[in-house]
């Protein structure tokens, strides 16, 4: 009996030994999994959570960011993007289980000494995130209109006789894969506030310089002609069209098309109604005189030496430059273009005033001070237009012209050098070959009388104007007819119709250019030439 009274208090202490035992397992177990104080990860503090309230709280921290701004850069071009659209993410759970153990791992020293640092500072693990590529790429491809533009070249502007230079800009094109990775390694630190990343872009430098511009300062050529006496609509195309050309810079080595400077020719591009050859005829038709426009640079342009690649003469001969000297516009099947052959850039300069066009070339002057350049032209022969008459739905008896004639002429251009005055060489420059056009009169074919009609169509067959006209005089009061306001046999612009070759009555060259001389252009599937 003795001997169990003593083992009781033994076993007692045994059971109580272990109840301690378990009860300080539970607790140390509970401590190892809740991390200690003063630990961060990224800027959430989780000292105090377990492992999932851990998770949780980041995972909570990086969806709060959805709206946050994130600014996205190429040079002084930007965007701003939020988190949502780059579709920025948490997904490594690393840092939880790093924070967790932080203190609890290791020997006896490194445990001692980790707790030992909680005591005099922060902890702070890192948050890395990442973008989701597909949304990053869309975003950026989406945006690609307001991050990309062209290299704008340097320029040049001239106010008050002073050339002043425009300083050009890089040229950018967002590069959006290498972007991506960009965006996303910038992130692999964690969030930053009011984030800022430059974007990879392929840079295209402008071309020119400043010292390569200050090069320009010569009159290389310079030409004008005369459009006094034109009507209102082709007046404004010319103006429309020399303004489009003025100050344009052309680098060495560069084509210029005129074509593809003025065009196209609608009322949206400022142009309007005027004369312009079609087939052989005088239409209407929108930017009606540009042909004035190139073919006036186009002698500025041979005056300055410069190389000519592209020049088509007109269908029918036109009064304001001397045969084969023009250079006419009809869509893209006949355009003006030049390259700029020298070693400088050159600028050009142009005005119209309503009466004169003129344009100047400018660039670095190289040929020799005693050497000059003149053109001569020579018509090589002429053809007669002829009269043309043509049936109407005007009463019989009515004769009316609806066309000025034009001579046709085969011509060459000279060019001519002299060095001191002395002629050094003459040598063609080019041949230009301008169709007839007959004046053009209408006539009258309508009646109640059957054989008047007849009549009239009989003598219109002949093409003989004085059987015609006296056709039209015998049966104009061959039915009552209203009576008409004009002599019906003669033609009333008779006092005011140019001789054929071009001269005015006094046998002096006309120069300007006339309303009957249409200025013109249309595309070429409608055959229509500017004049």
């Amino acid at each position: 009996m003795k001997k169990w009274i003593r083992v009781l208090p033994i076993l007692g202490v045994a059971v109580l030994a272990a109840g301690i035992g378990h009860q300080s397992a539970l607790a140390k177990k509970s401590e190892d999994s809740v991390i200690a104080d003063r630990i961060f990860i990224g800027d959430v503090a989780v000292g105090g959570m377990t492992d999932d309230e851990a998770t949780a709280a980041v995972e909570k921290y990086v969806d709060d960011l959805a709206d946050e701004k994130i600014t996205l850069t190429i040079n002084d071009v930007s965007v701003e993007a939020t988190a949502a659209d780059l579709g920025l993410s948490w997904q490594d759970t690393e840092s939880v289980q790093n924070a967790v153990a932080y203190g609890k791992s290791g020997n006896l020293i490194a445990r001692y000494k980790a707790k030992k640092d909680l005591e005099n500072e922060d902890k702070v693990f890192p948050m890395p995130l990442v973008v989701d590529q597909e949304k990053t790429t869309a975003y950026l491809e989406e945006h690609e209109g307001e991050l990309n533009r062209d290299a704008v070249d340097y320029g040049l502007t001239r106010e008050n006789g002073e050339f002043k230079i425009i300083e050009g800009q890089d040229g950018i094109v967002v590069d959006v894969a290498k972007s991506v990775d960009t965006i996303d390694e910038s992130f692999q630190a964690g969030w930053k506030a009011d984030s800022t990343i430059e974007l990879v872009a392929e840079v295209s430098k402008p071309k020119g310089s400043e010292e390569e511009l200050q090069k320009v300062k010569d009159v290389l050529g310079t030409f004008s002609t005369k459009y006094a006496s034109s009507a209102s609509g082709r007046k404004a195309n010319i103006a429309n069209g020399s303004k489009k050309i003025d100050g344009t810079v052309i680098y060495p080595g560069d084509e210029f098309s005129v074509y593809q400077t003025v065009a196209p020719f609608n009322a949206d591009n400022g142009y309007k109604l005027a004369g312009a050859y079609e087939n052989g005829t005088t239409v209407d038709a929108y930017g009606g005189g540009i042909c004035q426009v190139s073919t006036t640079l186009y002698n500025a342009v041979i005056r300055a030496e410069l190389e000519v690649t592209e020049r088509s003469g007109h269908s029918m001969i036109v009064n304001y430059v001397d045969p084969s000297a023009d250079a006419a516009i009809a869509g893209e099947y006949k355009d003006f273009k030049f390259k700029n052959s020298t070693e400088a850039p050159i600028y050009i300069e142009s005005y119209a005033n309503g009466t004169t066009i003129s344009f100047t070339i400018y660039g670095q002057e190289t040929r020799p001070a005693n050497r000059s350049i003149s053109f001569v032209s020579e018509t090589l022969s002429t053809t007669d237009p002829g009269v043309k008459f043509q049936e109407s739905s005007d009463a019989v008896g009515t004769i009316s012209k609806t066309q000025s004639s034009h001579v046709g002429k085969s011509a060459r251009l000279w060019k001519v050098v002299t060095v001191d005055g002395v002629e050094e060489s003459r040598e063609v420059f080019n041949k230009t070959t301008y169709k007839a056009s007959p004046t053009i009169y209408a006539v009258g074919v309508s009646s109640e009388n059957p054989e008047a009609v007849s009549a009239m169509k009989a003598a219109i067959a002949t093409q003989d104007e004085g059987t015609i006209r006296a056709a039209a005089a015998q049966w104009k009061n061959a039915v009552q007819q209203p009576e008409q306001t004009t002599d019906p046999t003669q033609d009333p612009n008779a006092s005011q119709t140019q001789p054929a070759d071009g001269t005015n009555q006094a046998g002096q060259t006309d120069n300007s250019a006339q309303q009957t001389q249409p200025a013109d252009n249309q595309s070429a599937d409608q055959g229509t030439t500017a004049q």
